[in-house]
C-alpha cells in the first residue's frame, strides 16, 4: 500500500466557504481597497486562485453584504464593511439566536472560556450594567 497518496488538483480546491473566508482574511489584513488582481496577488503563495474566481468571490461577497465597492479602473475595489472583530460578534449573535434555549447556550458557551477570557467577558459586561 502507498503511504503517499496522489494528491489531485481537484483535492487541492477549497469549498466556496472557505474560499470566501480566505478572500475576507486577505481584505482584512490589507488597509485600504483591494482590487481582485491585489487579492490575487496576496493570495500566490498561500493558495493561488484565478482572477475570474476571485472576481466572482468578490461579488458574491458584496451580494452578501459583506463587503462595499467602488469604482477603480475598469472594475472594482473592495472593502470590509466589518472589521474582524465586528463580524465575528455579529455571527455569534446570530448563532445564539438560533439556539433553542439561548441561556443553557450562554452558559456552555461561558464554560469554555479561559480564566483570562473571563476577565475579558466581565469587563465588557460591566459598562453595560451600569446603564
Amino acid at each position: 500500500m502507498d503511504d503517499n497518496p496522489v494528491v489531485t488538483k481537484r483535492d487541492q480546491r477549497l469549498a466556496r466557504g472557505e474560499l470566501e473566508a480566505l478572500i475576507m482574511d486577505v481584505l482584512w489584513n490589507q488597509e485600504g481597497w483591494l482590487t481582485p488582481a491585489d487579492v490575487v496577488a496576496v493570495l500566490e503563495n498561500r493558495h493561488p486562485v484565478a482572477y475570474t474566481t476571485a472576481i466572482t468571490i468578490l461579488v458574491r461577497l458584496w451580494d452578501k453584504g459583506m463587503v462595499e465597492r467602488r469604482a477603480s479602473g475598469r472594475g472594482f475595489a473592495y472593502h470590509p464593511v466589518l472589521t474582524r472583530d465586528e463580524w465575528a460578534a455579529q455571527r455569534m449573535h446570530e448563532l445564539l439566536s438560533t439556539a433553542g434555549n439561548r441561556s443553557a447556550a450562554l452558559s456552555h458557551f461561558v464554560e469554555t472560556l479561559d480564566a483570562k477570557q473571563l476577565g475579558q467577558l466581565r469587563r465588557a459586561i460591566k459598562p453595560r450594567r451600569r446603564t
